[in-house]
């Protein structure tokens, strides 16, 4: 008897919507049984309702009726879109990262143009509570655009909602997975370091230029400003229907061009960088000689050798071995660097604004500016904002974190090795930062209490945070991207950051009250107390903090385990 085959049916390349259907899947899997994770999405909903709530409204309110309507409005358009665009550039670099749910990684053995992942990748980030939080925020401003302009204007300014929401997306995948590549090459880690260092000392001026601006210029000079932007990719989409309204339909096109143009340069560099991180690294790096490899394995004295030269204090024993092995590891992972790179560019920054944003006060008999012990404690923020990164230290691990685990490695050993490596970096990058401080604010006087109570707030700071990372640690996504993170666990960690920081500047509150007490010596005697009072804190944290872990270290593994 004959059997009849039918023949296969051709397969269709796969749709954009797949991409976005295959996002809610693995959405709703990840979810499915972690009440943690269900907490934090529904956290990160409502943060981003309130947000589209907030910004909705903000961008109507040039439809009331204002004296000076269409400056109002293209101050508020213009000025308010551009800062959602700066907001999408830069707070995935310093603060929450992207969302990479569906790794880019996972899609290299698959037959797939680059043009089908790259819309099949927006449309999957589209799927997100950031990206509905902005779409609806800045649809406010069609609402603007038509009491302003009537329809026409309207469905101009929808035009440029939409836009402008691709350009957020496309901005922010297109910088972080360029800089995720420029950081995985050691060759230009340096040059990544002077960009952001060029950042860090930019960020400080143009804050002072704005506040400036703000405070003594009258609405027709911000309009101007804001007109200006308006011509920029950061405000020319969310202001083309100000344009109808105001009788200039061309420029309107003009501008939505040059957005469509901007966009779609952006989505080739993104998709360059897609590829790079589908392929990896692997046969880019020149692989060491064998000889020297094993030179560096074998034979007595091989230990010290795997020793950086600058911990040729450490002891060559297992907590000797952890602090090299944490010191080389935040140094040439891509992304515990750019955590590092993240503190660099918000403390350079901070002293110097409370100093300059207080210029006009100053206490009783002192000279013009604001007081001594105010300028010396500004820097407690960034102490507290440094020891926040080892809020979920052993998600950078993973699951590699089992080996400490079979090799029996003793809590209190772990913790303070692990505290000491990270210090290596933090505690000389602290110290330049008040050093920097003192100067810029014309009071190096103050740079003893700066560095007592810089390093007070970070001692502080660690010992929170050993006890946060035990407790409330997350597993990162396995991606090259060091700015990916899993769905939810952005809200996972803001919330991390946000208690911990406000703990740590909690337990400062003694210092704070002492050095206002005597502020006349705290110029002198802040050093000494600042850095007993961190050091003690560090110490007695990681003591006690090293039998809670022992107790918890299975947990712990299952916590920061991907793909739970």
């Amino acid at each position: 008897m004959a059997v009849s085959v039918a023949a296969p049916a051709a397969t269709r390349p796969p749709a954009v919507r797949h991409f976005a259907q295959l996002k809610l899947r693995v959405l709703r899997n990840g979810l499915r049984g972690q009440s943690w994770r269900i907490v934090f999405f529904v956290l990160g909903a409502l943060f981003g309702l309130w947000f589209a709530v907030m910004g909705f409204l903000f961008f109507t309110i040039p439809s009331v009726d204002w004296e000076s309507q269409a400056d109002v409005a293209v101050v508020v358009l213009g000025g308010g879109g551009a800062l959602i665009v700066l907001g999408w550039l830069f707070l995935p670099l310093v603060f929450f990262g992207v969302d990479e749910t569906l790794d880019p990684a996972r899609f290299a053995l698959l037959p797939l143009p680059r043009r089908t992942l790259v819309a099949g990748m927006l449309a999957a980030a589209i799927v997100g509570i950031p990206a509905m939080a902005t779409a609806v925020a800045t649809a406010g401003s069609v609402v603007t655009a038509g009491v302003l302009g009537g329809w026409l204007a309207a469905v101009t300014q929808a035009v440029g909602v939409i836009a402008g929401l691709l350009l957020c997306l496309t901005l922010s995948r297109a910088i972080t997975s360029g800089f995720a590549t420029l950081l995985r090459s050691r060759r230009m880690r340096d040059l990544a370091a002077v960009i952001l260092a060029v950042f860090a000392a930019l960020i400080a001026p143009i804050q002072f230029a704005l506040t400036a601006a703000a405070t003594t210029t009258d609405l027709g000079q911000l309009a101007d400003v804001a007109r200006i932007v308006g011509w920029t990719p950061f405000g020319a989409p969310y202001t083309a229907g100000l344009e109808v309204a105001e009788g200039r339909p061309l420029a309107a096109a003009v501008k939505l061009a040059g957005t469509a143009l901007v966009i779609w340069g952006l989505l080739a560099w993104w998709g360059r960088s897609l590829e790079s991180a589908m392929v990896g690294t692997e046969s880019s790096g020149r692989r060491p000689a064998r000889g020297r490899a094993d030179a560096g394995t074998a034979g007595p004295g091989a230990v010290a050798r795997l020793f950086p030269r600058l911990l040729w204090w450490a002891p060559a024993d297992q907590y000797g071995a952890l602090v090299a092995r944490e010191v080389r590891y935040w140094w040439r992972d891509a992304r515990r660097r750019a955590n590092l790179i993240t503190i660099a560019v918000v403390g350079v920054f901070v002293p110097i604004s409370v100093n300059f944003g207080l210029e006009g006060v100053s206490g009783p008999g002192q000279e013009s500016g604001p007081p001594a012990a105010v300028v010396a404690m500004s820097v407690l923020f960034v102490g507290a904002l440094g020891a926040v990164t080892l809020a979920n230290q052993f998600g950078f691990d993973g699951s590699a974190y089992a080996a400490h685990l079979i090799v029996g490695v003793p809590g209190r050993t772990e913790l303070r090795a692990r505290m000491v490596g990270f210090s290596v970096y933090l505690v000389p990058m602290l110290t330049l930062v008040s050093v920097i401080a003192a100067l810029a604010t014309g009071r190096p006087g103050i740079l003893p209490a700066m560095l007592g109570g810089i390093y007070a707030s970070y001692g502080v700071g660690l010992a929170a945070n050993v006890y946060v990372s035990i407790f409330a640690a997350y597993a990162l996504p396995e991606t090259s991207n060091p700015f990916a993170i899993s769905t939810g666990a952005g809200v996972a960690r803001s919330m991390l950051s946000m208690f911990s920081f406000f703990g740590s500047m909690v337990a400062c509150v003694p210092l704070i009250v002492v050095s206002f007490l005597f502020t006349d010596v705290w110029a002198w005697i802040g050093l000494p107390v600042g850095l007993a009072y961190g050091l003690g804190a560090a110490v007695l944290g990681g003591y006690l903090a090293g039998d809670t872990l022992n107790r918890r270290a299975p947990e712990l593994l299952a916590l920061v385990t991907p793909h739970r």
